[in-house]
């Protein structure tokens, strides 16, 4: 059944016919669903930038995702593993662990920079201005709500209390199961660079663009030559719930005069926060198991 907001789950992690040989490699999948609430409208954007022009909303870390933890052991609580504050833990644990650890797998760590390239180990979901006007529809007051759905990857080794069995590799676990809550304040977002955007769209479509129309090339081509680095959008990761100055138009302006076009980006603030969430899937995949002799 799904879970809403602030419930707890509880999933399976091994049973009595098994040990476990590589932890370090297990992890949890969690699939969630979540309405974004946006306080301001996203006008004035052309339509050769509706494509280009993207936002991300996920987590900094899978690890985040948990709010408070605690482990049942052969159908008995485990309290040595209670861990009410969750979040921090795993953000101190990541900070002491390198970086190739965290950026080389899917949908486990969003490194900031990372998510400029789009890299599949973004832990969360890219959303252009184009499927934000779709998800919008009729919405004519703000705040304005779409729905997003992403996986998240939760590395077991994250958990600090896992994280010395890769030391002892054959560890027989019997009847685990990890009860959970999630951290709804762990949610972020942030704007992708629109040049780096911009230049994978083209690159991506190049083929759709040379046999369109040329207005759309003439415009991306308007845009990566007349970018400018006074446009101050926010370049961070922002929590949600936040106020992030965000990229809210973005177009071509004709100067009668010359009958040249200059490039008009609009910056606003603008808040996203998380109205509700269900999370509709839950699954523990472990590595290396191993059959016990009867």
């Amino acid at each position: 059944m799904p879970a809403q907001i602030d419930k707890e789950i509880i999933t399976s992690l091994s049973d009595t016919d098994h040990d476990i040989t590589q932890i370090q490699n297990s992890f949890l999948s969690v699939v969630l669903t979540a309405n974004i609430q946006l306080d301001a409208k996203f006008e004035k954007i052309d339509e050769s930038y509706k494509d280009e022009l993207v936002l991300f909303v996920g987590h900094k870390s899978g690890s985040n995702l948990i709010r408070e933890y605690i482990f049942y052991q052969r159908g008995k609580t485990f309290k040595e593993s209670q861990q009410k504050d969750a979040t921090i833990e795993s953000f101190i644990y990541n900070t002491i662990k390198p970086k190739s650890e965290t950026n080389n797998r899917k949908h486990v760590h969003s490194l900031y920079e990372n998510i400029h390239k789009f890299d599949t180990s973004a832990c969360g979901t890219y959303i252009s201005m184009r499927e934000i006007e779709e998800l919008i529809g009729n919405q004519t007051f703000v705040p304005q709500i779409i729905p997003i759905r992403f996986k998240v990857c939760i590395p077991l080794y994250d958990l600090l209390i896992f994280s010395s069995i890769p030391d002892n590799p054959n560890g027989l676990f019997g009847d685990l199961k990890i009860k959970f809550k999630i951290n709804s304040h762990a949610f972020v977002s942030c704007q992708v660079n629109p040049i780096i955007s911009t230049a994978k769209y083209y690159t991506m479509n190049i083929d759709e663009l040379l046999c369109s129309s040329q207005q759309k090339l003439i415009d991306i081509d308007l845009m990566l030559r007349n970018w400018s680095l006074t446009f101050q959008y926010t370049k961070q990761f922002t929590q949600l719930g936040c106020t992030a100055d965000l990229i809210t138009g973005l177009y071509a302006e004709l100067l009668t005069e010359s009958r040249l076009r200059n490039l008009v980006c609009d910056i606003k603030l603008v808040t996203m926060s998380i109205k509700n969430y269900v999370i509709t899937e839950v699954a523990a995949k472990m590595a290396g198991y191993k059959a016990i002799d009867a």
